[in-house]
């Protein structure tokens, strides 16, 4: 039974073993054929890529001149040459010999220069770094072939040749054409850059100098007459460019005369004093571009020809920050002398009066008293002391002056037959503004001239300001030859010098109840004002109580009572607050029955006589005005009255014109040459310029 049953598994076995044969003889033969298929494939591939790589490599080896190492360099260049411009090639050939073979670490340190970026191609283009030739070789490699041997090799490959091309000779690299390329493509692009430079240097010098003076423009440089009043700038607020352009060369000029001379540029020395000359007298006095002469734009391409000139041989930002520092020092002495010499011209003008004026009063003078008595005297007399009238005081010596103030009430009223003026003059000119109303009677109005001086009841022994008047200290103070006749030599109280404070036309304000005791209110101007509005409603304005109406003056720190009175002294310290606004004359509306009341006058002689050392204010009448007038006074709208016109070259047109009342107060009077121009028509307009006593005293617009 045992051999019967062995039998069938040998049986089996060896059938098994034949069909594993039969299958691997198969696969080899499978394997067999398909070598014999690929065989010939692949090395028509190869053969067709050896042919295209050496094809392109020969353009390369133009390039770089390098020997060709196999064909996987071949590969390696050709993937290299289809991602970069020639342009490129050149760059990284030419930096390699220039810096010597590139390392991996210093790429990813990013020192990379900028000139590396390519213009022209797209975004990423533009923002592409070259690493090491070696890494970008590989990544070429790795997206051509999937061999990491053929990788390996190729990286060994360009490893041997930047070897080869470190240890070539450096006469043979300094010759190489490329490399002569890459730098004249640096110093073209250095030029290029320099160029920019200078340009944008340029343009950034004409906006800070725009912006400069377009800042300048907004400075108020005028803040309460402290500057000076000959400049003609005050008349010509906007200085044409042309002007400002010579006389910036010019500036400049004078730089480089210094600068010139001190390093023997003789010739350029010469030719910068001359197109100075040539300049300073083509510019002339002109203040705007219509007054200057007609050769003024030969004269300044010229002077900017020579300066350019000057600029590129001399320029030494040293030297001349060093001359224009110096020169603006020097200039600074020169405009604080001048300011001083202005301050004592300005103070000596004021105390003057014209020719022409001085003419009027003479001759009007003479044709008054050359009248019969009967016909020097003025109609409607019994409006006087009528006190439903509308009533005003105005005391003063000048004629025109008080014409125009006169004039332009009348002219701007509304009912000028209800007006009513008491003109107080001195002796001397008595008959003159007599004369004058006379002749030009103010309409329907009512108009009164008296003179002070026969006021008997106003002598030393009631008045404390005429017993200093006449005490010798006084006399002495205003009368004493040997005292300093200029700033410059320390007479600054200067202007406290002035005559008008010894006459007692400036004190007379303190006496009005007196002057006029049968009137309830009356409106003090003074003579160097203009009405420009009625001022009817002033009358009817509640003072609640006060004794004086007026506009205050006070701003921020400006114009408080520590700017008038010396509040060191014990007496002022201890009864008056320093901040306390302050207040102007000029235009005031007095409640004469309150006054009485509060016996205003009385304590006007008490401080008055307290003064007389002049321990607590210089003199003047301001000052007593408002310690006298101390919590009394009740402020008006800032449009009833605008002060400035005599100091202040910056007023607001349109305030000036909405004004009720504005007033030349300061030095620069509306009659005087250095009156301002730009505010003097609305003084000469009520002045009338056909009369014949104006013609014949050659008074003038």
């Amino acid at each position: 039974m045992r051999p019967s049953k062995r039998l069938p598994e040998a049986a089996a076995a060896a059938a098994g073993g034949i069909q594993r044969s039969r299958g691997a003889a198969v696969v080899k033969l499978a394997a067999l054929l398909l070598l014999s298929v690929l065989s010939p494939l692949l090395f028509l591939a190869a053969r067709g890529i050896r042919t295209s790589v050496l094809a392109d490599w020969e353009g390369i080896r133009h390039i770089s001149s390098k020997p060709i190492v196999d064909w996987r360099e071949q590969l390696a260049m050709q993937h290299m040459k289809s991602i970069f411009t020639e342009e490129v090639i050149d760059i990284i050939s030419a930096t390699r010999h220039d810096l010597g073979p590139w390392s991996l670490d210093s790429a990813r340190k990013n020192h990379i220069s900028s000139s590396w970026k390519v213009g022209g191609q797209d975004e990423a283009s533009q923002n592409l770094t070259i690493s090491d030739p070696i890494q970008a070789a590989s990544d070429v490699a790795q997206k051509a072939s999937h061999s990491k041997l053929e990788i390996a090799t190729a990286v060994g490959d360009l490893l041997a040749i930047d070897k080869a091309i470190k240890n070539d000779s450096d006469g043979h690299l300094l010759d190489n054409p490329v490399i002569l390329t890459r730098r004249r493509l640096r110093e073209k692009r250095r030029e290029r850059r320099a160029v920019e430079l200078v340009q944008q240097n340029d343009e950034a010098l004409v906006k800070l100098e725009n912006a400069a003076i377009q800042r300048s423009k907004g400075v108020n440089s005028a803040v309460l007459g402290k500057y000076s009043i000959w400049r003609k700038d005050n008349e010509n607020e906007n200085s044409d460019s042309t002007v400002r352009l010579m006389r910036d060369q010019m500036i400049m000029a004078r730089v480089y005369l210094v600068i010139a001379k001190s390093k023997d540029k003789t010739d350029l020395y010469q030719e910068l004093q001359n197109r100075l000359k040539e300049s300073q007298s083509a510019l002339g006095e002109a203040n705007a571009d219509s007054e200057l002469h007609q050769s003024a734009p030969k004269r300044i391409k010229e002077m900017g020809q020579v300066l350019s000139k000057a600029r590129e041989q001399l320029y030494d930002c040293k030297a001349v920050t060093q001359k224009l520092r110096a020169m603006l020092q020097s200039a600074d002495t020169q405009v604080r002398s001048l300011k001083k010499q202005s301050t004592f011209l300005s103070q000596l003008a004021a105390k003057t009066i014209p020719n022409g004026i001085h003419c009027l009063s003479m001759r009007l003078s003479i044709a008054y008293y050359l009248l019969p008595p009967e016909k020097r005297k003025f109609p409607r007399s019994e409006n006087l002391e009528d006190p439903n009238l509308y009533h005003y005081a105005l005391f003063s010596d000048n004629v025109l002056a008080a014409s125009v103030v006169v004039n332009s009430t009348i002219t701007n009223a509304k009912e000028p037959e209800k007006h009513v003026f008491h003109l107080v003059t001195d002796k001397l000119n008595f008959g003159a503004m007599n004369m004058w109303f006379l002749l030009n009677p103010p309409g329907k109005a009512t108009i009164h001239v008296e003179n002070v001086d026969e006021f008997k009841w106003l002598n030393s022994s009631y008045c404390p300001v005429l017993r200093q008047l006449e005490s010798a200290a006084m006399k002495e103070y205003y009368f004493k030859a040997g005292h300093h006749t200029t700033l410059s030599a320390g007479s600054s109280n200067l202007k406290y010098r002035n005559p008008k404070y010894l006459s007692m036309l400036n004190h007379l304000r303190f006496y009005l109840p007196q002057v006029y005791p049968k009137l309830n209110k009356i409106l003090f101007l003074d003579d160097d004002i203009v009405v420009q509005k009625d001022l009817t409603a002033l009358w009817f304005i509640d003072l609640r109580g006060n004794v004086n109406g007026a506009v205050e003056t006070c701003g921020q720190s400006f114009h408080r009572f520590d700017k008038y009175l010396n509040f060191s002294n014990p007496h002022i310290a201890k009864n008056f607050d320093p901040n306390a606004c302050g207040w102007a004359y000029g235009m005031n509306m007095f409640d004469l029955n309150e006054w009485k009341k509060k016996d205003i006058t009385g304590i006007y002689h008490k401080w008055q006589s307290l003064n007389e050392n002049r321990a607590l204010w210089k003199l003047g009448t301001l000052p007593p005005g408002l310690l006298t007038f101390y919590k009394l006074t009740h402020p008006l709208d800032k449009s009833w009255h605008v002060l400035g016109l005599g100091y202040n070259p910056s007023i607001d047109r349109s305030e000036i014109e909405n004004a009720a009342v504005i007033h030349y107060n300061g030095n620069l009077k509306p009659w005087l040459e250095i009156g301002m121009t730009k505010y003097r028509n609305y003084w000469t307009r009520y002045i009338k310029y056909d009369h014949p006593y104006v013609k014949i005293c050659n008074l003038s617009r």
